[in-house]
């Protein structure tokens, strides 16, 4: 008989009013152990009212929210210590060190002794700071003082991590070792809960994503899933001298090309399977008397769902 794992995080029919105004309508979703599930949406989608509901910073007016099995509300200690919150802003003290802000974070935690200098320690070098631990937060860059933020939120080794835009403002170099640790804690089985505005973050990290826009989540699932739900289509784009509106006409008479558009030189075809594609195109180009320069196959992506969805860019 299989085993049904009980998902770390459960959300159902989260609402919240504020005014006149519905901020979350409904909100769903589930998490799985080792899952790192995104919530992406523009600004004002909904995405701080759910997450701060899911911390139990807010009680909602109707819905229900259970992590590690435990119902989820402001004044439920037990269940908020479940989970490791990381926010927008900085959340350390700039007069201490890293070492002393994460033994401080960590006896709010009710940590001690050895078992709170061995976390210290683990999470320094998971977040790349053991070199720098003795150094006052206020001499970090932007990029480690949120890799510390991030060790902080780790220290009591939650079920689920929460990330709110952990990458905003930071150097290449800690947003690659921000990315490369969150992999590693999802690989480790630690439940995360990411939001961010860079597309390509979602794309690498997540294994689901949730779209949320004007309260309500409109669309989840993989990335695969996502692309096959809008009907999104691969482009193969083609430039090249000679005839292009003439081969323009003969592609749009070819079955796997669904569409071709031709502007500024270049031959735009609209695919659903671009491996299927290519060969018939080229045959065409060439039969055309093209003398092509480039061909480029452009695949459908989390950017483009999320803009056929919304009508919106992420940061809009």
């Amino acid at each position: 008989m299989v085993s049904v794992k009980t998902p770390v995080v459960q959300c159902s029919g989260l609402q919240k009013t504020f005014g006149d105004r519905r901020a979350v309508d409904d909100v769903g979703f589930e998490i799985a152990e080792g899952e790192t599930y995104g919530l992406l949406g523009p600004n004002g989608a909904g995405k701080t009212t759910t997450i701060s509901m899911v911390c139990g910073l807010l009680e909602p007016e109707v819905g229900t929210t259970t992590v590690a099995g435990l119902a989820m509300g402001t004044r439920n200690a037990e269940a908020k210590a479940q989970i490791g919150f990381v926010p927008q802003e900085v959340a350390l003290y700039p007069d201490l060190t890293g070492r002393e802000n994460l033994r401080f974070f960590g006896r709010l935690q009710h940590m001690e002794g050895k078992r709170l200098k061995s976390r210290v320690e683990e999470v320094l070098d998971l977040v790349g700071l053991v070199e720098r631990a003795d150094e006052r937060t206020d001499a970090y860059s932007g990029g480690m003082k949120r890799r510390c933020n991030i060790a902080a939120g780790l220290l009591h080794e939650p079920k689920l991590l929460i990330l709110d835009e952990p990458t905003v403002g930071v150097d290449p170099q800690s947003r690659h070792a921000i990315l490369e640790s969150i992999e590693t804690l999802g690989g480790a089985g630690l439940s995360v809960l990411y939001t961010t505005h860079y597309m390509e973050e979602a794309e690498r990290l997540c294994d689901r994503v949730g779209i949320i826009d004007e309260g309500r989540i409109i669309a989840e699932g993989t990335k695969r899933e996502l692309v096959e739900l809008v009907g999104e289509n691969a482009h193969v784009r083609l430039t090249g001298a000679g005839d292009l509106p003439g081969f323009a006409d003969r592609a749009r008479s070819l079955a796997v090309v669904e569409r071709a558009d031709l502007a500024d030189g270049v031959v735009d075809l609209e695919v659903s399977d671009a491996s299927r594609a290519l060969a018939p195109i080229i045959e065409t180009a060439e039969g055309s008397a093209l003398d092509i320069r480039s061909v480029d196959v452009v695949e459908p992506d989390l950017e483009s769902v999320f803009l056929r969805l919304t009508g919106k860019a992420l940061r809009d």
